[in-house]
């Protein structure tokens, strides 16, 4: 399976090249087929090789990172399986609310009642930070 198609390496590169801090939303989704790893990527390096975004390994800490797709295409699991690409991953919220929601779950989740209890959380918090004090 291709991992990253055309289409798809031009969004994630485009993010990559934005040079402001941007919450995008998640451009591709890539997963295990035999195991609990899951990445919900954002960005791609001028080069052409690392990508950023929501990384699980399974072990009940995601957190955001960036992971090599020459390594991810290199992965041989039991049968020769290597990483997928989610075909039906239809994202709805930018990765901080995947971030929000992973942190409370343990893991990436696309539950919709989870996604929005951290989208509204998150503008919750933003709404109610204190001005800055200068110090």
């Amino acid at each position: 399976m291709i991992l990253i198609t055309d289409e798809l390496r031009a969004r994630l590169l485009a993010n990559g090249a934005v040079e402001t801090e941007t919450d995008h939303v998640p451009v591709v989704k890539l997963f295990n087929p035999v195991g609990a790893a899951t990445w919900l990527l954002t960005e791609l390096d001028a080069y052409g090789d690392t990508l950023f975004g929501l990384c699980d390994l399974g072990f009940g800490f995601p957190e955001l990172g960036s992971v090599s797709l020459a390594e991810l295409q290199a992965v041989k699991g039991p049968l020769g399986l290597g990483i997928e690409r989610d075909l039906y991953f239809a994202p709805r919220f930018p990765l901080s609310v995947y971030v929000e929601a992973a942190r409370v779950a343990g893991h990436i989740t696309e539950t919709e009642q989870l996604l929005r209890h951290a989208a509204a959380a998150l503008a919750l918090a933003h709404s109610e930070l204190p001005p800055d004090a200068g110090g």
